[in-house]
């Protein structure tokens, strides 16, 4: 068995959520405290595993390729300047096996993956999305593979989302549950109308596939959105060999819209060293002046129902 070594981060989408923040930088490197979103990704790779990184860009996309190189005039000038903490913590980003690639057109996820069929060859691959980030015990991207391990075939991750929400998401129709969290699937569907949902285990932007997707994206006729969507190609791969759904029962943050985003900002703020307590204190002095403003708005909204009503008697 070929052992799971290389990963894919697709990174090359307009960020049209964010604007007019994307609009001349990457949503990739929008901050969390102090961290770029892109780094959280690339770190739970290290973290299961993984030995070589592939970035898939596209246009504005350059200040991902800065982050992750070494920046000379940075390192010494913090040398100079006895900042060694600082030092260390820039250089963390530069020791990695990453690669980058561009995306010349945007023709959806499954177009982006296709970039890296000569990066991947003829080995299993995960492919990790930048807007879901992960936490738990034990890494999501880790537990694919140790899926992948047991059975030697795709698996990607699902999770329970509430049933009117399916049309955001590739959805699964889950054939029977074969060992806890782990099922086989009829068939995947991309972004289905609730009525016509198979069920709520959607897919989460983690997954884990044979090299044999490369053949069929290549094939792939534009689907929802008129964009290649890997969705439908994984669907075709499962009816030529088996492709799992594996539950991940974890945190999820969908950092890619803005309420997502803010609750991993201070979730993660919470637990920064330099800022937890500080943040901690913040949050309960803002709760009771919100509170303390909600009765304010109860007592006048009751007082105008009361004049009311003794002006209509």
């Amino acid at each position: 068995m070929v052992k799971v070594r290389k990963a894919v981060i697709p990174a090359a989408g307009y960020g049209t959520r964010f604007l007019p923040a994307t609009k001349a930088m990457a949503k990739e490197m929008l901050p969390i405290v102090d961290k770029p979103t892109i780094q959280f990704i690339v770190e739970e790779a290290i973290a299961s595993g993984i030995e070589d990184i592939l970035i898939v860009t596209g246009k504005s996309k350059r200040p991902i390729e800065d982050h992750f190189d070494a920046n000379i005039e940075l390192e010494e000038h913090l040398r100079q300047q006895g900042k060694q903490e600082l030092l260390d913590l820039i250089k963390e980003t530069t020791n990695l096996n990453l690669f980058f690639v561009r995306q010349s057109y945007p023709k959806g996820l499954g177009d982006a993956v296709l970039q890296a069929k000569a990066f991947v060859g003829n080995e299993p691959f995960v492919v990790m999305l930048g807007d879901d980030v992960m936490t738990g015990e034990v890494p999501l991207t880790k537990q694919l593979i140790d899926v992948y391990n047991d059975t030697h075939a795709s698996n990607l991750a699902v999770m329970e989302i509430p049933h009117e929400e399916t049309s955001k998401y590739g959805i699964v129709d889950p054939e029977r549950e074969i060992r806890d969290g782990v099922y086989n699937v009829n068939k995947f569907v991309e972004k289905p109308n609730p009525e016509d949902a198979p069920s709520n285990l959607a897919i989460i932007g983690r997954y884990l596939l044979t090299p044999e997707i490369f053949e069929i994206l290549e094939n792939q006729e534009p689907g929802a959105g008129n964009e290649v969507q890997l969705t439908d190609a994984i669907d075709t791969l499962n009816q030529t060999q088996r492709v799992f759904a594996t539950r991940f029962d974890g945190k999820r943050y969908d950092i890619g819209n803005k309420l997502g985003f803010l609750e991993m900002s201070v979730e993660y703020g919470l637990e920064h060293p330099q800022i937890g307590d500080d943040l901690r204190q913040y949050i309960i002095d803002l709760g009771k002046k919100l509170e303390a403003e909600d009765q304010t708005s109860v007592k006048a909204n009751a007082k105008v129902v009361s004049e009311t009503e003794e002006l209509a008697e």
